[in-house]
């Protein structure tokens, strides 16, 4: 069943597969998002196929301008990742509002645990109520994806890492 939800400046979540444009999601995740880019577009396609997609469309045109994706099991568990928000529309609380709308429609399920992770955005995620994890050492992580530079998202090549400094 699909999940939708209108603020009241028009803006609309919708959880409708079929509204997403993936197009211009596999562009923002691969050239703007840090823990994306690169990411080839049939893996986009992949795990947006294999969870609950959030879009975010504005009111004139429908155009979609944010998205988050929720894997989940539907009953205990939930993954948030793949949060963006269009540079363009930054600014005007939609990243929380989606979220939000999220972690609430995960609530009607049933789902009571939701993780994440984020380098820069925790402000956003603490304002509707996610912390840090209170006993980080009992949480196990097997990572298998290859080391990427920052800048390019590609894999790095032997030698030196290439590293950004701020």
């Amino acid at each position: 069943m699909v999940f939708s939800l209108t603020r009241a400046d028009g803006h609309l979540i919708s959880t409708d597969p079929a509204r997403l444009d993936l197009e211009l999601v596999h562009h923002w995740l691969s050239t703007d998002a840090y823990w994306a880019l690169g990411r080839d577009r049939a893996v986009t396609d992949r795990a947006f196929a294999g969870s609950l997609p959030f879009g975010v469309y504005r009111p004139e045109d429908g155009r979609q301008v944010a998205v988050a994706r929720v894997v989940t099991d539907g009953a205990t568990f939930a993954w948030l990742c793949d949060v963006y928000v269009d540079r363009a529309t930054r600014g005007r609380g939609l990243g929380g509002w989606l979220v939000g709308a999220a972690r609430d429609h995960l609530a009607e399920l049933g789902v009571l645990r939701i993780l994440l992770i984020t380098n820069d955005a925790h402000q956003v995620y603490a304002r509707e109520g996610f912390t840090p994890l209170d006993v980080p050492e009992r949480w196990m992580i097997l990572d298998r994806r290859p080391p990427v530079t920052p800048v390019t998202g590609k894999e790095q090549s032997g030698g030196t890492p290439l590293t950004v400094e701020a």
